[in-house]
């Protein structure tokens, strides 16, 4: 019995003494404590949110793709627009993810829902231009945002971000950068106009765009030279637009003709990225090709005859611009402009084409547009397809569109056509301009190799 009582006794002293080390263990030991529960979509400074790098981002869980985010206050209610590529027939309800702070370690995610409004111009093909509307949530400051389908099986970090441009600092209104920005949509098919690109771009220097922005898929090499050369000098913005390595795009404007899923490379989309990324630092847009030039006929430059159009039309936002066709066929026969330091450049040479299709007025004849971006809230590449304020077709004798290409009314001869040689009225200044572009890209041959 008494060794019972001892060895229990034993035991006792051990279990008092196992207890009074790890409790001064414990205090060895350093605790975390939280003051605050932590929001549930905190990430922490080794899962930072990942910004997406490209112009194209496939959308998680969907066959969707998003482009840009721009803070847009126009719409009562609805303060960012996404613009994106959907599939027409699988979207599904969607919801805003907001990243609301300016650092990965200190931000919160909040969700909104979303309102996704599908362009109205679609012809036919599966995918369309969207807009995902958003509002912003209470006491959120948001920099990036993205779209969710299952808001609580996704970190921040698992998912590709994107800026949300055109925000106002302090209130702010924004002073335009720039008086004009010629937004051309996508060069494809390894496009190597060269000498055609060279005369558009310097010809709407001497009218006075301030900017042009480019979106490229492909484009040959002696062009991706020019190219380069003038976005270095800071005249061109190159967007970088590789929809054909997520989709087949297009060729043609109609699919039950051209079939693919998306018309003429996403152009529709790009033209409305363009607008966006214009808006809140370019007073006026010019949406067209870069084989057309807006052309002004009673002005020497694109200001003058905006300010003219303006005060006789205070309340519009969209002019549209009739598009004449000059068939590269038809050459001026004198050859004053045949120049031979241009003869190793490929390309077509707009001065050497003076004559002028006019339209055939029984069918549909397209226009292109100039535009004030704040007015604009979607557009077609012929019409606006939501805006605010009026529309005006500018008369012919003020301003049209000088396009060089193959012939639209192929069949008339050339005593039907119009002689119009409004290109040469600033040939003086033109032509030097080109050649000292081309040479800067290394594209000119000398007088020796001529």
């Amino acid at each position: 019995m008494e060794k019972a009582k001892g060895f229990k006794g034993n035991l006792f002293f051990l279990f008092i003494a196992t207890f009074i080390f790890i409790f001064i263990l414990s205090l060895k030991t350093p605790r975390t404590y939280r003051s605050t529960p932590q929001p549930r979509w905190a990430p922490t400074p080794a899962t930072c949110p990942l910004v997406s790098n490209t112009t194209i981002t496939p959308l998680q869980n969907t066959q969707h793709f998003l482009v840009s985010a721009y803070m847009d206050q126009r719409v009562d209610g609805l303060d960012v627009r996404i613009i994106g590529i959907f599939r027409r027939d699988s979207i599904q309800p969607l919801q805003c993810f907001f990243n609301c702070g300016s650092r990965c370690n200190n931000s919160a995610f909040l969700t909104s829902p979303t309102t996704v409004l599908q362009h109205s111009d679609n012809f036919g093909f599966p995918f369309v231009t969207t807009d995902a509307m958003c509002s912003i949530p209470k006491d959120c400051h948001p920099t990036h945002v993205t779209l969710l389908t299952q808001p609580h099986t996704l970190r921040g970090s698992d998912l590709s971000w994107l800026p949300i441009r055109n925000q106002k600092t302090n209130g702010k209104e924004t002073r335009f950068k720039f008086n004009f920005t010629v937004c051309v949509s996508n060069l494809f098919g390894d496009y190597n106009n060269v000498l055609q690109v060279a005369q558009a771009l310097e010809m709407y220097r001497l009218l006075g765009v301030d900017r042009v922005v480019i979106y490229n898929t492909s484009s040959g090499p002696e062009l991706s030279r020019l190219l380069h050369s003038y976005s270095q000098e800071g005249f061109l913005e190159i967007v970088s637009w590789p929809i054909d390595k997520h989709l087949n795009p297009s060729r043609g404007w109609l699919f039950s003709q051209f079939g693919g899923d998306l018309h003429y490379f996403g152009q529709l989309t790009t033209l409305n990225e363009c607008i966006y990324r214009s808006m809140e630092r370019s007073r006026y847009v010019l949406l067209n090709d870069i084989d057309e030039i807006i052309m002004p006929y009673q002005h020497n430059d694109l200001m003058s005859m905006m300010n003219t159009l303006q005060r006789q039309q205070p309340n519009t936002g969209v002019f549209l611009i009739e598009n004449h066709i000059f068939p590269k066929k038809h050459f001026e026969p004198s050859g004053r402009f045949h120049l031979p330091q241009w003869n190793g450049v490929p390309g077509v040479n707009i001065l050497e084409h003076v004559y002028r299709e006019d339209p055939d007025r029984n069918i549909y004849h397209p226009h292109k547009m100039i535009v004030q971006p704040r007015m604009v809230e979607q557009t077609s590449v012929h019409e606006v397809l939501k805006h605010f304020g009026e529309r005006y077709k500018v008369p012919l004798e003020v301003c049209r569109i000088i396009h060089v290409r193959v012939a639209l009314r192929g069949p008339l001869p050339l005593e039907q056509l119009h002689e119009d040689k409004r290109l040469w009225d600033f040939h003086e200044k033109l032509i030097p301009n080109v050649d000292g572009a081309l040479q800067r890209a290394g594209l000119l041959r000398s007088e020796r190799e001529s």
